[in-house]
């Protein structure tokens, strides 16, 4: 991230593409509590182990699945995780992160220009950029929909970048009121 400026290699103006790649990674989530009852047991000033308690990020909450409405002989469901789950009836659109494995199998011809469009830009971006820029959030409609888990009720699915796919299950429900 150091040596891009604009999407492009500072040193030579070439264009860069952010891919996913293979790697290994720690499960920070399954071993989240250990963590946290260790700081306990440090000899460190209590701002520190609060940073800690923030970096290791332990959230209380429940997984919610919205059923994607589709002509698909095959089932698909998006999760979400909610810290408020009562919020839950307020619920207006679905988003996913740019980088989601749906979007290209959830975006309808219609959409799929725009779209990928969109994909392309965000994912040039640093998820430090994405996540720092709160101020200007944006999406794009996919054109499909899910189904509310509890009213039926149809709910678009976007894609914004201010998702990002390796937090949580790279998706968010809505509830902007």
């Amino acid at each position: 991230n150091d040596e891009v400026k604009d999407g492009v290699s500072e040193r030579g103006g070439h264009p860069v593409e952010r891919k996913l790649m293979k790697q290994w990674s720690m499960r920070i989530t399954a071993y989240a509590q250990r963590l946290l009852d260790g700081l306990d047991t440090l000899d460190w000033t209590d701002s520190l182990k609060e940073t800690q308690r923030n970096w290791i990020g332990k959230s209380e909450g429940t997984s919610l699945k919205f059923k994607v409405q589709s002509q698909k002989p095959k089932e698909q469901f998006i999760e979400v995780f909610t810290t408020r789950p009562d919020t839950i009836f307020g619920v207006s659109f679905v988003t996913l992160a740019p980088e989601h494995e749906l979007v290209a199998q959830l975006t309808t011809p219609e959409q799929k220009a725009i779209v990928e469009d969109y994909v392309t830009k965000a994912k040039n971006r640093s998820e430090r950029e994405r996540q720092a820029d709160v101020n200007k959030v944006t999406g794009v409609p996919t054109g499909s929909f899910v189904e509310h888990p509890f009213t039926g009720k149809k709910i678009p699915i976007w894609v914004g970048d201010y998702v990002l796919a390796g937090y949580g299950t790279g998706a968010v429900m809505a509830v902007p009121a």
